[in-house]
């Protein structure tokens, strides 16, 4: 049956018959230097007419332009409110050069082996893996604002985790996806993580390679997907691919919430002034200021802000609160980014400054990232202390 597939597999390389199609599937450790050759001796001998790799379009990209930083407008970046997406690629890239750095293996050298190897042999080179924009979208989306707001604060206080790596942590990373790694400490109260980072990507891998052109097929993916990918080539069902592109949109209760929040608190001062009198609802008008204020300007203070980006963290914190289409982070990272332009030499800087932690805060590119994040978290640290505190006003 032209649907049909037949396996044979030997050690890591799994041979797989599949619509007519000879697939080799290698199934990688990405801290491996016997992967990174497997590949290339592979992909030389069968001389593939495709070559497909764990790579979305914007990282195989980056491995063929290592000055990309130097293009990157960190303005732009946060007026598409992508600051959080930019955050997470860096301490991805900071991970992996960590790394590379203390053993001497570079991760992802098996991709960088496979693309030489299928210029070399002039295969076609299919990059089959999602966005990771996409993916890391998807993640997010899939929580709940108390989830969003945890997973932030363990991302941003994970910083050097890696540091303290062993031997036997390499071992485990040989059989986990990058991203799975990173994310190791969250993922266990995240089940989303896990089916979005591993099972979706399987399915989206799956597709792309057996619909890869040519009739031999060389394709380089990470050796945690290889058995989810030969379930999902196994089903002769077509596997929606733009469904599991889409970023799904925020909930109709979280678009009402964005509103209805701002909404209450407006109602709550009115309220204060009308239950309590004049000096209730100042003072109620006053907490607010106060705590938004004073936690937004702590944020901005930790990321090491510039004084009058976190004078404006003060000022903004306040009204961006009760502002459902503006948060206070970005204002103080645009001040930032004005009264601390980033040169050509922070973006040049980028890959060595991200490996320690440190240097997140002395690059200025890093820094105004830092200064974003921080500044919105301390507004909404502020938020959830002033609300009980203005209710027991009114109480």
């Amino acid at each position: 049956m032209a649907n049909a597939l037949e396996t044979a597999q030997t050690s890591d390389i799994h041979e797989v018959s599949v619509q007519g199609k000879t697939i080799f599937l290698i199934g990688t450790a990405h801290v491996s230097r016997h992967s990174a050759q497997l590949v290339e001796d592979t992909i030389l001998e069968q001389k593939p007419d495709t070559v497909c790799v764990e790579l979305c379009a914007t990282r195989l990209a980056s491995i063929q332009d290592e000055d990309r930083w130097k293009n990157m407008d960190i303005v732009k970046v946060i007026r598409q409110k992508k600051t959080l997406m930019l955050f997470m690629n860096l301490l991805l890239s900071s991970f992996q050069k960590k790394i590379a750095d203390k053993f001497g293996i570079k991760p992802g050298q098996e991709m960088i082996n496979a693309v030489k190897a299928a210029k070399e042999t002039n295969a076609v080179i299919i990059p089959a893996d999602r966005e990771i924009q996409t993916t890391l979208s998807r993640v997010w989306r899939g929580m709940g604002f108390w989830e969003k707001l945890k997973l932030s604060a363990s991302l941003v206080f994970s910083f050097g985790g890696s540091d303290d790596l062993k031997e036997e942590d390499i071992e485990r990373m040989k059989q986990e996806d990058i991203l799975q790694t990173l994310l190791a400490d969250v993922k266990e109260a995240h089940p989303i993580i896990e089916r979005v980072l591993i099972d979706e990507r399987d399915r989206f891998l799956a597709e792309n390679i057996r619909s890869a052109p040519g009739n031999k097929i060389v394709a380089v993916v990470g050796a945690a997907h290889v058995p989810g990918i030969k379930k999902y080539m196994a089903d002769p069902r077509p596997i929606d691919l733009a469904d599991l592109n889409q970023t799904p949109r925020a909930g109709n209760l979280g678009k009402i919430l964005k509103w209805l929040l701002p909404g209450l608190i407006l109602l709550m001062f009115v309220a204060g002034f009308m239950m309590g009198g004049k000096n209730a609802g100042t003072d109620m008008i006053w907490i607010w200021i106060a705590a938004n204020g004073i936690f937004a300007g702590l944020g901005a203070l930790l990321a090491l802000a510039h004084p009058y980006t976190i004078l404006s963290s003060i000022i903004a914190a306040p009204l961006t609160s009760l502002n459902p289409m503006i948060a206070a982070g970005w204002v103080s990272g645009l001040v930032e980014a004005f009264f601390r332009k980033p040169k050509v030499r922070d973006l040049e800087a980028i890959p060595t400054d991200i490996v320690s932690i440190k240097g997140f805060w002395r690059n200025n590119v890093t820094r105004i990232l830092l200064v974003v994040i921080f500044t919105n978290l301390g507004s909404s640290i502020g938020t959830m202390t002033a609300v009980p505190l203005m209710l027991k006003l009114l109480s």
